[in-house]
């Protein structure tokens, strides 16, 4: 009998590419199913001092859905290369393994694991393609989130920084993921309604130029959306910048002591200049409560060249760039094999080996302040704190894999990433790379593992 139906196809477990499930047949049939160790880590930051992990809640939620439905099991019964007798078995597959975990919103750097999954190889082995997904694009939008926010002044400031991207991101699933991991990076408020519904985000929006293009007169289109939305933001620049400010001044006047708009928004052109220009008339004009908000293009970069020139903006929208994830599209991810049956396994390739085993991450303090990170073997004891936690054991979710308030997620990831070196939290590449060190038991594990495995390569084949 075939399992219910799966659920929406971005948690199905077809979401896998063809050779995971080959795999996986393959696996059963010569009967291996002792207990495997995969990480999931990123081998190298590129134009980053640090990562933001992000990603784990919805890894956590297919985990715990996984199962293939009678639709699921015609397809692949269509595509004749799996067996009648696989096909019955895969009727009641469910994930039963463990799942070690940092929290989302922590800080991590190479080679350490994110995420590691222990269970049936073949059930370890049939995720990968989903939990790289997820914990990839997320954890690097996080990450560019958390650049932007700390180029418009951090989570202290009380510059807004809102999500604009969706029209431009890959799809309706990243468009939902990066609400949520900006969100958790520090971002205030996205355009994004339905990861407003679904995860309980701030909302915020203007107008589009359309709008006001649509009236016969800019002024007009601005004193009909005010009286609609009284504290709404005016979009100011579809057609002169400057003198779009002054209607907003003029619809002041107009209205009294009932004007309550809330800001412009300068979306094109030289954006200091205009800012500068803006906020000296609004403010002659006794208006020095509304605010300033940009956007069009912008970046982490760009947001520090405008504050750098001292522009008095009070929000940013940032779209393309942080959704895309622009300047770095990508993150050198691996989810990689480290250990099956009890002995460590890895992979020897030039700069694809990784670190075989069971890991524990240990990061350490000096007054507060992080100052290295120790990769070590589960069973030592390090001194530090711990940031791997097991968040799934048998499959079913354990305390620390339970979900959180959002807000919650945020705020553990604000504290963490406040307890990083001064120099982590500039824009380009530190010089001075955060410590990351491997304990003498891991080291001696490495290469020992290496040794046998270049010994038993070069046996001659029978």
């Amino acid at each position: 009998m075939a399992a219910m139906m799966s659920p929406d196809p971005e948690r199905s477990p077809l979401f896998t590419d063809l050779y995971q499930l080959t795999m996986l047949q393959a696996y059963w049939r010569e009967g291996m199913d002792e207990p495997a160790v995969f990480d999931l880590f990123v081998r190298r930051l590129k134009d980053r001092n640090y990562l933001l992990a992000c990603g784990l809640e919805p890894c956590l939620d297919f985990l715990d859905d996984l199962s293939f439905s009678e639709e699921d099991l015609d397809y692949l019964a269509a595509q004749e290369q799996f067996g009648d007798d696989f096909l019955d078995w895969l009727a009641d597959f469910t994930f039963t393994g463990d799942v070690y975990a940092v929290p989302e919103g922590t800080p991590v750097f190479p080679d350490e694991p994110i995420l590691e999954v222990v269970g049936p190889i073949g059930e370890a082995q049939l995720v990968e393609t989903f939990l790289l997904n997820q914990i990839t694009y997320q954890t690097n939008l996080a990450s560019k989130a958390a650049r932007v926010v700390e180029a418009a002044g951090g989570m202290e400031s009380d510059r807004l920084v809102a999500d604009f991207g969706m029209r431009r991101m890959h799809g309706t699933d990243a468009a939902m993921k990066a609400a949520r991991a900006g969100y958790i990076a520090g971002v205030d408020a996205t355009s994004n309604v339905a990861a407003g519904k679904r995860y309980g985000l701030p909302i915020t929006g203007t107008m589009a130029h359309s709008y006001i293009e649509a009236h016969d007169a800019e002024m007009d289109a601005f004193r009909r959306f005010a009286d609609l939305y009284p504290e709404t933001i005016l979009l100011v620049d579809t057609y002169d910048t400057v003198a779009g400010v002054r209607k907003v001044i003029e619809l002041a006047e107009e209205k009294g002591e009932d004007f309550r708009v809330r800001g412009i928004r300068l979306d094109s052109g030289d954006l200091a200049e205009l800012a500068h220009e803006s906020r000296r008339l609004l403010d002659n004009a006794g208006l020095d409560d509304v605010l300033i908000f940009a956007s069009g293009g912008l970046d982490e970069y760009k947001i520090v060249d405008l504050l750098e020139r001292d522009a008095p903006i009070d929000g940013f929208g940032v779209g393309t760039k942080l959704g895309t994830v622009a300047d770095q599209p990508g993150l050198d991810s691996a989810y990689k094999l480290c250990g099956y049956a009890g002995q460590p396994r890895m992979k020897l390739s030039a700069d694809k080996s990784n670190l075989p085993g069971r890991k524990q991450v240990v990061r350490q303090y000096e007054e507060g302040t992080a100052v290295r990170d120790v990769i070590a073997t589960e069973e030592e004891q390090v001194p530090g704190a711990p940031l791997l936690e097991r968040v799934m054991a048998d499959g079913e979710r354990t305390d620390a894999g339970r979900s959180r308030p959002l807000d919650a997620v945020r705020e553990h990831a604000a504290a963490r990433r406040g307890e990083l070196p001064d120099r982590l939290h500039a824009l380009a590449p530190e010089a001075d790379p955060y410590e990351i060190v491997l304990s003498d038991a891991l080291r001696e594990r490495r290469d020992r593992t290496q040794e046998h495995l270049e010994a038993t390569m070069a046996e001659p084949t029978t």
